[in-house]
């Protein structure tokens, strides 16, 4: 699977991972990430994970995107933070991989209309949702 996914980012793909929570959340060890970048270690030993700024082309590519904070967990553990994989490790290359980091975007998709947060949050990830697949497909 390792090898597989390698090759799927080398040659051109890519990958949306959503929803980690910062180490210590409650109390609780751990979070998600320490095993995540392991085992992507595993797919792409060089690769480092950047944290991304709003000036990437991702925000931008269809609908622009004001803010990175508009995404906190439903927690309210932290501000939320966007890491990126890029090719060669350089943020000025393709993007190969997005991480939602603190945050849980398709959990605004998922509850968009429930009345769990409100319309304005859930349309914002929608655009975000929007930008990643049109980023995806376009790069």
């Amino acid at each position: 699977e390792a090898a597989a996914l390698r090759a799927y980012l080398l040659k051109g793909g890519f990958l949306i991972v959503d929803d980690f929570k910062m180490p210590g959340w409650r109390g609780v060890p751990g979070g998600g990430w320490e095993p995540f970048e392991e085992n992507m270690k595993r797919v792409l030993p060089e690769a480092r994970f950047v944290d991304m700024q709003l000036t990437d082309p991702i925000f931008h590519c269809f609908f622009e995107i004001p803010t990175l904070d508009s995404f906190p967990q439903a927690y309210n553990s932290g501000a939320p933070v966007f890491r990126g994989v890029y090719e060669d490790n350089d943020p000025h290359r393709r993007l190969m991989m997005i991480v939602n980091y603190n945050t849980d975007v398709s959990q605004y998709w998922e509850w968009s209309g429930r009345g769990f947060r409100p319309f304005d949050e859930t349309n914002e990830a929608y655009k975000l949702g929007v930008n990643y697949i049109v980023y995806g497909l376009t790069h």
